[in-house]
């Protein structure tokens, strides 16, 4: 389906005023009150991200204040956790296989244990939904952002002496290359065209540049795949996650990002094995 009235109505992005986008929620609603059924379970798929840190954040603390950008508010996940503790096999379409599947590792003594950490779990169940949607650019948006951000990792991981093989998540061939290879690209030369490009970006010394130049990276992605897609879906979907973007930067200062990067080396370090 083809949406030329909503589509001709957004307004314009520019990469480099987060002014451009509307507001998150009132995009949603708009979204929601336009987009056919079909594509309206495609742009879930896209806020299954914030339904993930809200079951994290529901499971810690019941009265937690979620997300409003997911799927799931406070009652359905009440209602589902209860499905999942009380039925062995529960069907609610609000339940994604993924959800069951790491609910049920998270109450076995054993798989729990394992875990390098419950959101790198969910993620890798997510990131492998994701990859797995039949719908194309959706399937490859979720391969090019695990390949990202797993080559961003692996790149700082090794520059700072830390363990790759656990601070990498997904089961795709680049992520199994870069938890084996101890060659300078990880092998991944000929597997995949951006891999140099990705790995520069983790040499960027200024946070700041490398993580504007990261939503740069991922802003020409979705440029490129959806230009043979102007009214279709596609273009819909790439317009929300072009507004997550600048989004992102809201309220945000510089000693807040050396905060949330100090904070994922601190993660980093847990992982190394002496």
């Amino acid at each position: 389906m083809e949406y030329h009235y909503l589509i001709s109505g957004l307004p314009d992005l520019q990469q480099a005023n987060a002014k451009t986008a509307p507001a998150q929620d009132t995009l949603l609603e708009e979204l929601q009150n336009t987009l056919a059924p079909a594509d309206l379970a495609l742009l879930a798929v896209l806020r299954m991200r914030y339904d993930n840190a809200n079951l994290l954040s529901y499971l810690a603390d019941k009265d937690a204040k979620l997300n409003p950008l997911g799927n799931l508010s406070a009652a359905d996940w009440q209602e589902l956790i209860t499905l999942m503790d009380e039925l062995d096999v529960p069907k609610d379409n609000r339940l994604q296989p993924y959800v069951l599947e790491f609910y049920r590792m998270l109450n076995d003594e054993k798989a729990a244990a394992e875990m390098v950490s419950k959101e790198d779990f969910l993620a890798t169940l997510y990131y492998d939904f994701g990859t797995g949607s039949k719908n194309t650019f959706l399937a490859e948006w979720f391969s090019f952002c695990l390949n990202l951000n797993n080559i961003l990792t692996a790149t700082i991981c090794r520059k700072h002496g830390f363990a790759v093989k656990q601070a990498v998540i997904g089961n795709n061939e680049v992520a199994q290359a870069l938890r084996t290879s101890s060659a300078r690209d990880f092998g991944l030369s000929g597997l995949l065209s951006d891999a140099d490009k990705m790995m520069a970006l983790a040499e960027e010394q200024n946070l700041l540049e490398r993580e504007k130049k990261i939503d740069a990276l991922k802003w020409a992605w979705l440029e490129e795949h959806t230009f043979f897609h102007f009214f279709g879906v596609e273009h819909v979907l790439a317009y929300w996650l072009q507004c997550e973007l600048l989004h992102r930067w809201d309220g945000l200062t510089v000693e807040q990002g050396k905060e949330i990067f100090k904070n994922v080396l601190n993660d980093l370090k847990k992982d190394v094995k002496f």
